[in-house]
């Protein structure tokens, strides 16, 4: 149970944690390694010691110490030492050393979000720093969401690493200036990780509810700053729309469809807030193509989440701005969805149609709809074909055992 629990802990506080150091040590490369030690040691002792009262706690002393034995031996450290053993003193007493006087923001994550979204990086490599360093996404998953191979991935996020510590990028955001400019990197980062937190690509867990309510306010958090932004006002009824149905998509462990979920159970409080969020004045007018794309993917998400069953569900109009979609921010991912609506909307046949040729690498998603549609259209070796495919694609263990379940019904 201890590494569970270890598990656990680093998936829910690794961005705190690693945002309280940098914000003492200023150092991400010894940061980083330090809370990886700290994970390594915990690993080992916990199974014996037990689980200790503050989990996040002993990981932060932990990680403390190592930043410091390796400060000693550097040279720097002669001269800068006292003042970090200083800071720490200070920070266990209870002082926060997070912020300067005037600092902009106070936040710890966004503040760490701000720093990866830096010029020197480019969006993407920015993003996924974000995801991995910030939020604790998987290298894996963050590879499935950019649509690129893990070693290419995993190659990216090391590079941004160096890139940030041979520039000597600051941690702090120093002024207002720079909000404005790093804004679109941080909603797609937002957004990414909402997304990983909502579907994760591998692990056993069909969402991970923490991740998806960490990015949901972190979106809060900067809208605050922006509130007329129209990305962010678009986005945080994009993730809210999704979020409010997570306590019906699993039931006993299993994964359960849009079509069969128990609507009661959604949080309609939630898409009271999205909807109101849709009407506000700043999305009526021009808009850029990122903040166009979240709103017309909330507006997808509220046809679902407003419809009073899933017979009632307007596949017309959900075709219609998957079209719209595709004009604004074309991807695998949004023809796929089209293509699914459109076999709603129109039929099997059509939908088989729509999805010719679509492939999405390290996905398995295109095969299980293409299994599934088959399987409608009665063509049962060919959808047990897909199935396979699906099968051996798949990472996540809810969602291969509930392709299983449907390829053994057949």
């Amino acid at each position: 149970m201890s590494q569970q629990e270890l598990e656990l802990v680093v998936r829910q506080e690794w961005g705190r944690l690693v945002a309280l150091l940098l914000s003492q040590f200023r150092r991400l490369d010894l940061v980083e390694d330090a809370l990886g030690d700290a994970v390594e040691a915990a690993s080992r002792t916990w199974p014996d010691d037990g689980v200790p009262a503050n989990p996040a706690g002993w990981l932060m002393t932990a990680a403390r110490r190592r930043v410091l034995d390796r400060l000693r031996t550097e040279d720097v450290a002669r001269r800068k030492l006292p003042l970090l053993l200083t800071d720490a003193e200070r920070h266990q007493e209870g002082v926060s050393t997070m912020a300067d006087s005037g600092t902009l923001v106070e936040d710890d994550v966004l503040r760490l979000v701000l720093m990866c979204a830096h010029p020197a990086l480019a969006p993407e490599s920015a993003s996924a720093l974000s995801l991995r360093l910030v939020l604790g996404v998987p290298t894996p998953d963050i590879a499935r969401l950019f649509l690129v191979p893990e070693p290419t991935m995993a190659a990216r996020i090391t590079r941004a690493k160096k890139r940030i510590v041979g520039a000597g990028i600051p941690f702090a955001v120093p002024d207002a200036s720079v909000l404005p400019d790093r804004l679109d990197v941080v909603a797609q980062t937002a957004y990414l990780a909402f997304t990983a937190g909502y579907s994760p690509g591998t692990g056993p867990d069909l969402l991970r509810a923490d991740l998806s309510g960490e990015a949901i306010r972190l979106v809060r958090v900067v809208l605050g700053l922006r509130p007329d932004e129209p990305s962010l006002v678009a986005l945080l009824a994009l993730v809210l729309l999704q979020h409010s149905r997570r306590d019906a998509r699993v039931h006993d462990g299993r994964l359960v469809l849009l079509a069969d979920q128990d609507r009661t159970r959604w949080h309609h409080d939630e898409v009271a807030e999205a909807t109101r969020l849709l009407r506000r004045p700043s999305l009526a007018g021009p808009l850029t193509p990122l903040a166009a794309s979240y709103v017309v993917q909330a507006r997808i998400a509220a046809e679902h989440a407003t419809a009073p069953t899933a017979a009632d569900t307007r596949w017309d109009r959900i075709v219609e701005l998957y079209d719209v979609l595709l004009q604004v921010a074309p991807s695998p991912s949004a023809r796929l969805a089209r293509a699914v609506a459109v076999a709603e909307d129109r039929g099997t046949a059509v939908g088989l149609d729509a999805l010719e040729g679509l492939e999405i690498p390290d996905s398995h998603r295109p095969a299980a709809v293409r299994a599934e549609l088959l399987a409608r259209a009665g063509d049962v070796d060919a959808a047990r074909a897909a199935y396979d495919q699906a099968i051996a694609a798949c990472r996540n263990d809810v969602e291969r055992s509930f392709l299983e379940g449907r390829r053994a019904s057949l």
